[in-house]
């Protein structure tokens, strides 16, 4: 069988894979999970250690042939244990949702009380959210944030714990914008005798860069993926202590996956490498920065923001006052060259699918190189679309802006045609 390059082999794959770097480049990518892999985290996704199968943990697999898979995992798994400070690390998880999967099968049965933060409060599906697995396979209790300041609300999160007695107690989030408090979830779930759990997903970049306090010394168990703020490929990862090394990796292989995909365990390898320099520390900060100048320019035009600002890479949007939907927003937004997403807010009165806010994050944009002076110019962009959603015109004008700017600023990894 002929071995074509892939504008041969399949001429629509290929257009496709160049359409999406046009789009990479030309417009601002400002959905806060997503983010820029290096050139380099790249290269070893798309190599030939796909081609290994690699069942079971490094020097004990159920395969021959595994030298090389198992030094790559082992340069994986030293690599994020000194850059958290951990005991252990298994970066066998595919993604998120099945690292956080791993963690109820280490330690629960179906049936089981578990907390987490609910979906409309910003939490994650896989905290117990009711059309999750998570929310369908155990007693899922959830908490939310306070009406006044949409910040956690630490009060309901002690007393639906001393009522409840969870197994398991989730703290992180996926929409929101402020530093979160691991030790007052760790002296709750102390208090209650639950196994707190860390999803750092959003924020492992900001973590490992010194810009948000660690969950390390409070959390028993850190979940995460490998991309969004790491830079890394779409991967997942789990964090322990000694004392949950065994049932961690137990319920990876063999309780949930097969073999782990040996080019994202390189590149979460090459992430970790990367993140533990002083130039990383640099670029988290930087996302922090920019979110607040983002955050700031945002509220001086008369945007709402849930929770008044940002502590960290992400700000959500409340367009109730601008009397625009979210949905509709985030599409004239992308027209404009300013990619989000539609999200809901605490206390939405409107549906997911259409909901009032606008969610949106620095992490790709500051991997540009851009700064506090872009994202004046995004804030005010922004508000000039959502304030005139129908002006195609505007949108158009403000669209070859965008992409004279993004050319100023190439995207890592992403050629320029």
């Amino acid at each position: 069988m002929a071995d074509l390059p892939l504008k041969e082999a399949d001429p629509e794959i290929a257009q496709c894979i160049a359409d999406e770097e046009k789009r990479q480049h030309d417009k601002l990518r400002l959905i806060p999970s997503e983010n820029y892999a290096s050139r380099a985290v790249m290269e070893a996704c798309g190599s030939v250690l796909n081609n290994k199968y690699s069942e079971g943990y490094a020097g004990k697999r159920y395969y021959e042939g595994q030298q090389n898979i198992d030094t790559v995992e082992k340069l994986a798994i030293e690599r994020l244990k000194s850059l958290f400070g951990v005991d252990h690390a298994n970066v066998q998880p595919y993604s998120g949702s099945p690292a956080n999967l791993g963690v109820y099968f280490a330690f629960c049965n179906p049936g089981d009380t578990i907390m987490g933060m609910g979906l409309p409060s910003g939490g994650h599906l896989t905290h117990g959210w009711k059309v999750s697995i998570s929310g369908k396979y155990f007693n899922a209790i959830q908490y939310g944030v306070r009406r006044d300041d949409h910040r956690i609300d630490f009060d309901e999160v002690a007393s639906l714990a001393r009522e409840h007695k969870p197994k398991l107690l989730f703290c992180g989030a996926t929409a929101y914008p402020r530093v979160v408090d691991f030790a007052k979830f760790a002296e709750i779930a102390g208090e209650v005798g639950a196994i707190l759990v860390a999803d750092i997903a959003h924020i492992s970049g900001l973590v490992a860069g010194g810009a948000h306090p660690s969950p390390v010394g409070h959390a028993e168990v850190i979940s995460s993926t490998t991309h969004k703020t790491l830079r890394g490929p779409r991967g997942g990862m789990i964090l322990c202590n000694d004392e949950h090394k065994k049932a961690i990796d137990r319920a990876i292989f063999p309780g949930l996956q097969g073999g782990p995909h040996n080019g994202t365990t390189a590149g979460i390898a090459i992430a970790a490498k990367l993140a533990a320099t002083d130039e990383f520390r640099a670029y988290a900060k930087a996302i922090v920065d920019n979110s607040r100048v983002l955050a700031e320019t945002l509220s001086s035009r008369g945007f709402d923001l849930v929770t008044g600002g940002s502590d960290n890479h992400l700000i959500l949007i409340d367009l109730t006052s601008k009397d625009v939907p979210g949905k509709v927003a985030a599409q004239a937004l992308d027209r404009a060259g300013m990619v989000a997403n539609y999200n809901s807010v605490p206390f939405d009165k409107r549906k997911p699918f259409d909901p009032s806010g606008v969610r949106l994050g620095t992490p790709a944009i500051t991997s540009r190189g851009m700064g506090s002076d872009e994202m004046k110019r995004l804030g005010n962009w922004m508000a000039d679309v959502v304030e005139d959603v129908e002006n195609e015109a505007l949108i158009g004008r403000i669209a070859g802006e965008i992409k004279d700017l993004c050319d100023q600023f190439p995207a890592p990894g992403v050629p320029v045609r």
